[in-house]
This record gives C-alpha cells, sequence and structure tokens, in this order.
C-alpha cells in the first residue's frame, strides 16, 4: 500500500534518534564498567563506580535504547497497518519529550545513588510515577490509533504490540508498588519470600515485554518489507503468539530456584520455561519458512543479514534460557558470569540486530534518502556479530570455568578453592569480555555515521511504500 499523506513521522524521527543517543551512552558505560571490573583502578568511588554506572548502563540500553527504539516502531508501524494517522500528534510530541526527561532523571539519580535495589525497578518513586505516565499516554495514542484503523485485518505484528502495552503496564505497577518515606527513598509495598517473587515475575516477565514482544511486532513487520517475500504462516504466528503470552507469565519464579520461595511455584516456573521452547520456535522457523528460495538475499540484502541473524540468535536465546530453568543446570551456572553471557547473547545480538535493520530500513524513508553507504552497513554487520560473540562465549566459558571451581570440594567435604583463587581465574575472561564490547562499540560507531550521514544526505527520490 502507498503511504497516506500525514503520518506522523516527526515523532518517528524523535524517538529514533532519542534511542540512538540512549543506545550509545549503554554500550559506551558497558564498555567502561568492564573495563572497571577487569582493572579494578578505573573505579573512582562514589559516583563514577561500577555500582553506581551499571544501573545506568542497564536502563538507558532496556528503556533508552530499547524502549524509545520500540516508541519509534510501534508508531511507524501501527499508522501503516491500520492505514490511520496516529490519533493524537499533540500527545505523541509530548511524549517525546517525557521520554527525554525520564530517562535523564534515571540517570542522575541512578548517579547519586537513589536506588531502590530492584533490578530493572530501580528507579525511586517521582521517577516512577512519571514512567506510569508516560506509559499511559503511549498506550491510549497507540490503542485509540487501533480502535480508529481504517484496516480490518490486524496483523500479527499489532497484537504484539498491544500484548505489549497491556503487559508492561500490568507489570509495572504491581512491581513498583511503594511505600514513601521521603522524595528520595521508598519501601518495597511487599516482604520477604514474597517481595522476591513480585519482583522476578517482574523481572523475567520484563524480558517478555520488553525485550521479546515488541523486537518480534518489528520483525514481523520488517522482514517482508525488507526482503519482498510474505511472512510464511500468520496463522503459526497468531498460535505461537496466544502460546507465548499465556507461558510467559508463570515463569519468573525460575530466577529464584533453591530459594524459600514455594517448592511449587518454582516447579511451576520450571516447567512453563521449559514449553516455552516451541512458540519461541514458533517464530524462528517462521522466519526461517520465510526464506524459503530467497536465502540468496543473506548475500545480496544487508538488512536480511540483521534480521535473520537476530531471530538466530532469539532462537538460540530461548533453548538456552529454558536449560538454565532447570533446577539442576541453574543449581551449577546461576551466580556465575555465564548469565550476562546468556542476556547479552538476547540485548546485543537478537534485539539490536533486529533494531539495526529496522532503523536501516525506516530512516531512509520518513527522511526520504538513500542509505549513505551499504558497504558500511555490511562492516557494522560483521563487527556486531563477532563483538557479541565475543562477548558472550567468553562468558560462558568463564561461567563453566566458575561453576566448577565454585562446587569443587575436598573428600571431607571444604571447599577445593577459595572465592579469591575463583576470582582469579576469571581475569582472562573479563578482558576477553571488554574487548567484543570495545568491538561492538566500533560497529555502533560505524552504524550512527553512516546514519547520520544518510540523514544530512541530498534528498532522493524514495518510494514511501507502508
Amino acid at each position: 500500500m502507498n503511504q497516506p499523506e500525514g503520518y506522523a513521522d516527526d515523532i518517528v524521527k524523535g524517538f529514533l534518534i532519542s534511542s540512538m543517543v540512549w543506545g550509545f551512552a549503554s554500550v559506551l558505560l558497558g564498555v567502561l564498567i568492564s573495563l572497571q571490573i577487569a582493572f579494578p583502578d578505573l573505579n573512582f568511588p562514589p559516583y563514577f563506580s561500577y555500582g553506581r554506572l551499571r544501573p545506568i548502563h542497564t536502563n538507558a540500553g532496556i528503556f533508552g535504547w530499547g524502549i524509545g527504539s520500540f516508541m519509534a516502531f510501534f508508531f511507524y508501524i501501527t499508522q501503516r497497518l491500520t492505514k490511520t494517522r496516529v490519533w493524537s500528534h499533540g500527545l505523541a510530541r509530548f511524549q517525546l519529550w517525557l521520554f527525554n526527561i525520564v530517562i535523564a532523571l534515571a540517570a542522575v539519580t541512578l548517579l547519586l545513588g537513589m536506588n531502590r535495589s530492584k533490578e530493572y525497578a530501580e528507579l525511586e518513586w517521582p521517577v516512577a510515577l512519571l514512567v506510569v505516565v508516560l506509559w499511559v499516554i503511549f498506550s491510549v495514542n497507540i490503542m485509540m490509533t487501533i480502535a480508529k484503523r481504517r484496516e480490518e485485518q490486524m496483523y500479527i505484528s499489532l497484537w504484539y504490540i498491544v500484548a505489549t502495552l497491556v503487559g508492561v503496564a500490568v507489570l509495572y505497577l504491581v512491581n513498583n508498588a511503594m511505600i514513601p518515606v521521603s522524595l528520595t527513598k521508598s519501601y518495597s509495598a511487599y516482604a520477604g519470600a514474597n517481595d522476591a517473587n513480585v519482583q522476578w515475575w517482574y523481572g523475567h516477565n520484563a524480558v517478555a515485554m520488553v525485550l521479546t514482544t515488541p523486537p518480534l511486532a518489528i520483525f514481523y513487520y520488517f522482514l517482508p518489507k525488507s526482503t519482498g517475500v510474505p511472512i510464511y504462516s500468520h496463522r503459526m504466528g497468531m498460535i505461537a503468539f496466544w502460546s507465548l503470552i499465556f507461558m510467559y507469565l508463570w515463569t519468573g519464579a525460575h530466577h529464584l530456584l533453591w530459594t524459600p520461595v514455594p517448592d511449587w511455584v518454582q516447579t511451576l516456573a520450571m516447567a512453563f520455561s521449559v514449553m516455552l521452547i516451541a512458540p519461541s520456535w514458533a517464530a524462528v522457523f517462521n522466519g526461517y519458512f520465510s526464506m524459503n528460495g530467497q536465502w540468496h538475499q543473506m548475500r545480496e540484502n544487508y538488512l536480511a543479514k540483521f534480521l535473520i541473524f537476530g531471530i538466530t540468535f532469539y532462537g538460540l536465546q530461548t533453548l538456552q534460557g529454558p536449560s538454565q530453568a532447570v533446577r539442576t543446570f541453574s543449581a551449577f551456572i546461576h551466580y556465575t558470569d555465564w548469565v550476562p553471557g546468556h542476556v547479552h547473547m538476547g540485548t546485543l545480538g537478537w534485539v539490536s540486530l533486529v533494531l539495526f535493520a529496522a532503523i536501516y530500513y525506516t530512516v531512509p524513508k520518513v527522511y526520504g534518502r538513500e542509505i549513505y553507504s551499504v558497504p558500511l552497513a555490511n562492516l557494522h554487520f560483521w563487527l556486531a556479530v563477532t563483538g557479541q560473540l565475543i562477548f558472550s562465549i567468553t562468558m560462558w566459558i568463564a561461567g563453566v570455568q566458575q561453576a566448577t571451581m565454585l562446587n569443587a570440594s575436598n573428600p571431607d567435604g571444604s571447599l577445593h578453592y577459595s572465592f579469591m583463587e575463583t576470582l582469579i581465574e576469571l581475569y582472562p575472561y573479563w578482558y576477553g569480555r571488554a574487548l567484543g564490547g570495545i568491538i561492538y562499540l566500533v560497529s555502533l560507531l560505524i552504524f550512527l555515521y553512516n546514519i547520520g550521514k544518510t540523514i544530512a544526505g541530498a534528498p532522493k527520490a524514495v518510494a514511501q511504500n507502508a
């Protein structure tokens, strides 16, 4: 379908630029804190220490880069799939400003040490309230656009968008229930094992509703647009969608295996985690089968490389995750460096590769340009994949060695290695992780340069297809 006049693409542009700024900040901080672990003298307390910078890195990455990009693409995709201009342009502009204010406030307050100590929910109550306002504005605008759509059929991407809006709202409100005691301090409304259970119900489903459903919405839209081939099976995609949404919400307690949380809760989470392999891999197969007869595009079409490698990393991630949810394996690798290797295969491999492809596709469309350099995009791809693989594989090896040493015991039952002996053996792997991060940072700089030159280039006759 041809693009009608009036799409609010200025909002898309604003969120794309904002997300790329926060994404660069996140990766830069990630490299810095990886160097701080490998070279402790690089810590400068209190403000520029690992403990202060790490939550800024995760929040800038997940919420600044991730959510910022998702907001851009939700506006872009929803308008085109509904053939409807965004419901309220003014509300969308306000949302853009509020988004950047919230991310900046998050960075400043975390740097000052205002931290609730809950993973992915560190922000103190005044900033958390602004997050709620931001998400309500966003959700209302997208939902009203869908409600007023001119296209009756709801393509699978729209279902993932709706699930994201509803899921994040429920998760954030429940886990961020707190009792303020001052402007800068609050306590959780829950206590003990209940607090842990709610936190990791939120924590793992933040992975579901922020790092899974939005990238899948983007993947299902941009794979056909980038390759010119239809998705293999919309029906399989919809079955996988409903299965994924149902199963994911029961899996959070696999972060709490071997803890005081009731055994039945742990077992339920473990079972549903393993079951998640099926709907997750349905999306992978949908992508692969869509490429039947089109695999030559992996050589010729740089966008196809990003998207197919991205969904492949998603597939690997959703095999590794359920494996880690099994009690015996969890007992071995939990609390080791295996875990950041797993996490970053998802963030740097799955999520970011799909977002890179979507940005490369969208920027020429909304700015009326052609991409500045395809060879630079290909170089970006190979450096990003190389950096990510060095990072993750290094951490997996480190985690296995660390777990083996921590679990080694003498005939009398005493530990064979001291904690310090285990720690010393990890330094070579930490150097490797920092190297992988630096390579990824270089790839990101190439990406930003390419996008910047594209935006600054002379306007060309670019077809504004949906």
